[in-house]
């Protein structure tokens, strides 16, 4: 069983044509060339992890776009009255080539106001329409595919807007994980069970208590029992009250169909915005059996206890 993150839909993928401006005013893709070339009049925020801003401080289409400079692996945008542009520029602290490196982003709850788009070289591509957060919108992509441009949309009444949203930097690669878009509940293979062991942000060994289903989020929350907690980065897994092991749950897709089972498995996956996405999920009894076929040929990438 694989988790994934929810993709980011068709038409994330797709070159979308710029909604007209109101007002005056060059057009939209001309004032982000201009911007990106001699910027000198944008208006420059930063504040290591997160940004707050609001769009009332542009001054009569002097300073309709607003350089944005993050510097964290994960953090929080949040632009109240949103009117114009937002660049937002991301160098994380980090000794990973840009090119390891994969952009998450997933819509605050409410967010409304303005498009998201991935921009390189003055070609974009619509990540998260204004006011859509449904199911699969959380964007990943590569770092080196571009940057984060916000666009405003034309609003009668900006008063109770908000555009907002996470951000989320990882080593893995968009594809792999919990962004994998092509087969996301098939059975990992020995190869990926392997890895994942040696990978994955937790790896316990546990059964399944109860799973309890989420349509509105297109979620499924699996609720484990863990009996021996080899590895976890956050504490998804706490002491059960009762004593005897540990006890936390994770997330997986809605259309994998979890159900509660009997026996034990080994369970893996990554912190994705705070939450545990499950990864591979194999029995222990095949786990125990591939791990030490795999120790016998040389072959294991890295070492843990089997019993």
């Amino acid at each position: 069983m694989r988790g994934a993150a929810r993709a980011a839909g068709g038409r994330a993928g797709q070159l979308w044509p710029r909604p007209p401006a109101l007002g005056p005013g060059p057009p939209p893709l001309l004032l982000l060339l201009a911007v990106l070339l001699g910027g000198a009049g944008a208006q420059y925020s930063s504040d290591l992890c997160s940004w707050k801003g609001s769009g009332l401080t542009h001054e009569a289409h002097r300073k309709e776009v607003e350089q944005v400079y993050l510097r964290c692996s994960a953090g929080t945008v949040e632009w109240m009255y949103p009117t114009g542009a937002l660049i937002v520029n991301l160098r994380p602290n980090t000794f990973s080539p840009s090119r390891h490196l994969t952009l998450c982003i997933k819509p605050l709850r409410g967010s409304s106001g303005a498009n998201i788009y991935l921009e390189k070289t003055g070609e974009l591509r619509l990540l998260v329409r204004d006011g859509d957060h449904g199911p699969g919108q959380e964007p990943c992509f590569s770092f080196e595919q571009g940057g984060l441009f916000v666009e405003a949309t034309p609003q009668q009444d900006i008063s109770r807007r908000t555009t907002g949203f996470q951000y989320e930097l990882t080593s893995r690669r968009a594809g792999s994980d919990l962004h994998g878009l092509s087969a996301p509940c098939r059975p990992c293979s020995h190869t990926e069970v392997l890895l994942a062991v040696c990978t994955s942000d937790f790896v316990v060994r546990g059964s399944i208590q109860d799973v309890t289903h989420e349509p509105e989020r297109q979620e499924s929350a699996i609720h484990l029992h863990v009996s021996r907690l080899y590895r976890q980065k956050s504490r998804v897994f706490r002491p059960a009250p009762e004593g005897g092991g540990w006890q936390g749950r994770v997330s997986t897709l809605l259309e994998c169909g979890v159900r509660p089972g009997r026996g034990e498995f080994l369970f893996t996956g990554h912190m994705h915005f705070g939450e545990a996405w499950l990864g591979c999920a194999p029995r222990f009894k095949d786990f125990q059996r591939m791990y030490r076929d795999a120790e016998e040929r040389g072959l294991n990438p890295c070492e843990m206890g089997t019993e």
